[in-house]
């Protein structure tokens, strides 16, 4: 049976923070990355890709290689986010029923991951994303009849917005219950009161 996707980009060079955001620490004792895989993979999320790219090396041995977990490198990451979007949706399986696209320095939990997930499937939009007391966050997750769409997302035409402006009339809002729907780590003041909203 075609299950949901998940699309984990972790390719960027973290230039705002000033370290590598995957590697910071996070929930279990695990960075960011690691925590992000458990949590997308304990929501029921499969298969989930990770897209590596800058310190790939490094990053690699930080995922936890549980099932339905595959790696793939973006030799283009230096060219913008749509580039790593791109190189993982090639790798979700045709048939598959919908895929998320989560980005690394956006760490969600599980329990939210889960609700999202199986919203889409009651509901089967095109597109459904999270909200937070009114405010929509992040990730979204994509019907898989957009793949052809998402596989043509490019920086100049604003990547996935792109898509989600498409398809604005078919929208699924669900509403999440933690403030972390709309996290985006993109300095270390935004990490250290990130920290403070983990359970």
């Amino acid at each position: 049976m075609p299950g949901v996707a998940a699309v984990l980009l972790a390719a960027g060079e973290s230039t705002r923070m000033g370290t590598v955001k995957a590697l910071l620490p996070w929930q279990r004792g695990l960075s960011i990355l690691a925590s992000q895989v458990h949590a997308l993979s304990d929501a029921g999320y499969s298969p989930i890709i990770v897209v590596l790219g800058h310190e790939a090396t490094r990053l690699r041995g930080e995922v936890p290689m549980l099932p339905g977990v595959t790696v793939v490198e973006n030799p283009r990451y230096a060219e913008g986010r749509a580039t790593s979007v791109v190189r993982g949706v090639q790798e979700a399986p045709p048939d598959v029923e919908g895929v998320l696209i989560a980005s690394v320095d956006q760490p969600r939990p599980a329990s939210m991951l889960s609700t999202l997930r199986e919203a889409f499937l009651r509901e089967l939009p095109a597109i459904a994303l999270p909200a937070y007391e009114g405010r929509t966050g992040h990730p979204p997750l994509f019907a898989g009849a957009l793949l052809s769409e998402l596989l043509a997302v490019t920086e100049e035409r604003e990547g996935l917005r792109e898509v989600v402006s498409r398809h604005r009339e078919e929208l699924l809002s669900v509403t999440a219950d933690t403030p972390l729907t709309l996290t985006n780590l993109n300095t270390q003041d935004d990490y250290e009161a990130a920290l403070k909203l983990l359970d």
